[in-house]
Parts: C-alpha cells; sequence; structure tokens
C-alpha cells in the first residue's frame, strides 16, 4: 500500500502557508527543514507543520492539494484550525522531530 500526505507549513509567526504533496512525510519535512528544497520554503522559513491528511491515492492526494490552494487564506486558517487551533507544530507531537 502506498502512502501519501497533504501537507500545509507554516513560519514562526503563521503569515505564510506552504500546501504540498509527498509519498513520505518525514523525508520532505527534512528536505524542507534543512533547506535542500530551494524555493519559496527556503525563501520565507516555512517549516512549522501545522496540518496534514492521509491518503492511499495519489490522484486523492493531488487533487485535494490543488483544491486547498484554490482556497482564500481565511478558509485555510479555518481548515488547520479545526485540527490544530493553536498552531502548534504538529510534527513535534507526533513523537518525531523530522529534523
Amino acid at each position: 500500500m502506498d502512502n501519501y500526505y497533504v501537507y500545509i507549513l507554516t513560519n514562526w509567526s503563521n503569515k505564510v502557508m506552504y500546501i504540498g504533496v509527498t509519498n513520505n512525510l518525514e523525508r520532505r519535512l527534512y528536505e524542507h527543514r534543512n533547506n535542500l528544497v530551494k524555493g519559496f520554503t527556503e525563501r520565507y522559513n516555512v517549516h512549522k507543520l501545522v496540518y496534514y491528511e492521509y491518503t492511499q491515492s495519489a490522484y486523492a492526494a493531488i487533487s485535494r492539494e490543488k483544491q486547498l490552494k484554490g482556497w482564500t487564506r481565511a478558509k485555510k486558517n479555518e481548515l488547520v484550525e479545526t485540527k490544530n487551533p493553536e498552531w502548534k507544530d504538529l510534527s513535534k507531537d507526533c513523537g518525531k522531530t523530522w529534523e
């Protein structure tokens, strides 16, 4: 079985959001946090995992990523707050540091 994740990262002040999709969340977070991913997340220090969803379908994950990217910032904020009202770094609560 395959694992796919749609995830939302933000910076320390929660001002900037990044939405991505991956088949290995642990590896992808490591890449973001160590600035191995050049571009937006590196430039804006977007390293805090505030939301993620799991699916076994690559198609479903990519479709969901596109859907979320089309949402307003207010709607994205509401989504995060449904599962993470304090905007904590969820990678630390999962028992992994992913750094």
